[in-house]
């Protein structure tokens, strides 16, 4: 059985840098956030049930999702956000096992931006780990890479889970508020500690 540490953390926490700097020290990424976009570009698998239950409007002209319409759909009735998550987690949770369980690493980090509001992905995982920072914090990195408003941001922080229900789901955190070598001092200490988990579970 493949050690795994599922990877969470709210939107704009870092979750991307962690797991690339787990990678560069051997371990495995599986990223839910890449398989849904698989599912969803043009010719993904996804997309004829999502065109059939939301209509053609919902793909672009290549035929991948159109992520900003869609992603304005669920916001605004959480009907429509419980019809999309229905199609495509089964699939994500499929694909993501299959990739779990292929090729050879230490250990796998999976990485699930919404592990803790999500069904059962935590008791897949060996080991919860949670990017941490403070809300404002969050919201400042996502109005600048996305360009976001900060009342869209602020509906996104909303529809996740609160930080201290991320806190409380943790096995490990890692504190992101701070510099670069902070960050990696952090990821040398726990990726240590996943290796002598990994190592003394039994074959």
């Amino acid at each position: 059985m493949t050690f795994v540490v599922g990877l969470t953390g709210g939107i704009g926490s870092g979750k991307s840098t962690v797991a690339d700097l787990f990678v560069a020290r051997g371990a495995r990424l599986v990223d839910t956030d890449a398989i849904a976009h698989a599912l969803t570009a043009a010719g993904g698998a996804a997309m004829p049930a999502l065109r059939a239950a939301f209509g053609d409007d919902i793909a672009t002209a290549d035929g991948a999702l159109d992520r900003a319409r869609m992603r304005a759909r669920v916001f605004a009735d959480p009907a429509e956000r419980s019809r999309l998550e229905a199609i495509l987690h089964p699939l994500i949770r499929a694909e993501s096992r299959r990739q779990v369980d292929a090729g050879d690493a230490p250990y796998v980090v999976l990485a699930v931006p919404l592990l803790i509001e999500s069904g059962d992905w935590s008791q897949r995982c060996d080991r919860v780990l949670v990017v941490d920072c403070p809300p404002e914090v969050q919201r400042a990195r996502v109005m600048a890479r996305s360009g976001l408003a900060a009342d869209e941001v602020d509906r996104i922080i909303a529809a996740q889970a609160t930080r201290a229900q991320r806190l409380a789901a943790a096995d490990d955190v890692i504190d992101n508020t701070g510099g670069l070598q902070a960050l990696n001092e952090r990821v040398d200490a726990l990726h240590r500690h996943y290796l002598g988990l990994a190592s003394a579970r039994p074959a």
